[in-house]
């Protein structure tokens, strides 16, 4: 990266003291998260000051456009109400949020009119972000905002981005709306936009942490972070929820709840009987957690099965009581204890079994031997000769 600031130059010192001021956050917490940030994305050592400078000294705050189509709005409420102290600052101190239909003060023509500005502005610069699923059937009209139905105004915003990210399950693979039997023809983002690349952070709600870390990886190294088959950044959707379950050692063990509120549900045993989708989705959601109020902060950790929303065709198509399609160790019929029965020594009753079995083995055994050299008369073979 030209031009870099060495960390511990009094460059960097003052960059970081500028921002400081600016977000009213303390230096350590600030390098605490840009190192929590490369650590999340699996950068090398020295990421995080690149990271750091990229967040403190931008050239230029980049443009971002975020669109609203078929959606609850959960994906931003989610962005907006995470317990850590910064995401916000950060998110509106360190972007251009230039088109935003539900933090806008502006409404109406105005609104649209921001957004044409932001376009010409920025072409071929900004960010587009989309949160919610796009309507294809009879022409979209099933959503319109300022008389252009939401796949003109998707068409017309993609042309000219820098970098596209589907935010939620909605936009990456057209979550609720797309049920059957899908009235609407709800479509996800790169159903519909083929000739640029499209960065999916599924999740109902995603966690606020990976859509931040993107945007993250693409100011401080200016393209998006790879991504799965399903366009999924590595760093946070490449192992399955089951793999780092907090009650995975349960699953291996053969401890199961059963029912809800049995037990096994109260003693925190694995909740695959009861419909968990974790061996069969990919996110990390068990390491990252949400909330930041500590471990437990998750469906899984607060005694409720994962249903997969982050998984096209899992979450909101399977019931909640199917079993998951185990993507690697399937379970066995059954298990051997973890604790087997230790033997307390022999019993009255049970020596005397044993005694009278082995006494009846030994008079058969020398009845057998006295039997042995007799004549079918029962005469002594050898005093017969």
């Amino acid at each position: 990266m030209s031009g870099r600031l060495k960390r511990g130059s009094d460059m960097f010192r003052d960059s970081i003291d500028a921002l400081e001021a600016k977000l009213g956050l303390e230096r350590r917490t600030f390098l605490k998260f840009c190192a929590a940030m490369a650590a999340t994305m699996g950068l090398p050592k020295g990421a995080e000051a690149q990271i750091a400078q990229a967040i403190s000294t931008p050239a230029k705050r980049p443009s971002v456009i975020w669109l609203h189509f078929q959606e609850c709005t959960g994906c931003t409420e989610s962005l907006l109400r995470a317990e850590h102290p910064t995401i916000e600052k950060l998110i509106l101190e360190i972007i251009s949020l230039d088109y935003h239909e539900s933090l806008f003060a502006a409404a109406g023509h105005q609104a649209e009119a921001a957004r044409y500005a932001a376009m010409a502005a920025n072409k071929g610069k900004y960010v587009l972000v989309v949160e919610g699923a796009i309507p294809v059937k009879d022409g979209g009209i099933y959503c319109k905002i300022g008389g252009k139905t939401a796949l003109d105004i998707l068409k017309e915003c993609a042309a000219d981005a820098a970098a596209i990210i589907a935010i939620g399950s909605c936009a990456s693979w057209g979550g609720m709306p797309s049920t059957p039997p899908n009235p609407t023809g709800a479509s996800p983002v790169n159903a519909i936009i083929k000739d640029k690349p499209v960065v999916t952070i599924p999740g109902c709600p995603p966690n606020p942490y990976n859509f931040l870390s993107t945007v993250v990886h693409y100011l401080t190294f200016g393209s998006l972070p790879k991504i799965d088959a399903e366009g999924r950044p590595l760093f946070a959707y490449s192992r399955l929820i089951h793999e780092n379950c907090e009650r995975r050692a349960h699953y291996d063990a053969g401890r199961f709840a059963m029912e809800f509120g049995d037990e096994g549900h109260r003693k925190g045993y694995c909740l695959y009987k009861l419909g968990c989708k974790g061996p069969e989705t990919y996110a990390n959601c068990p390491s990252i957690l949400f909330g930041d109020v500590g471990s437990g902060s998750w469906p899984v950790g607060t005694g409720h099965p994962c249903f997969g929303c982050t998984e096209k065709g899992v979450g909101f198509y399977k019931p909640i009581h199917q079993l998951a399609d185990v993507k690697n160790v399937v379970p066995p019929a059954s298990y051997p204890r973890v604790v087997e029965e230790q033997g307390v020594g022999a019993t009255l009753g049970s020596a005397a079994l044993v005694a009278a079995v082995a006494g009846l083995a030994a008079g058969a055994g020398y009845k057998v031997a006295g039997n042995l050299g007799k004549n079918s008369s029962g005469s002594d073979k050898d005093s017969a000769e």
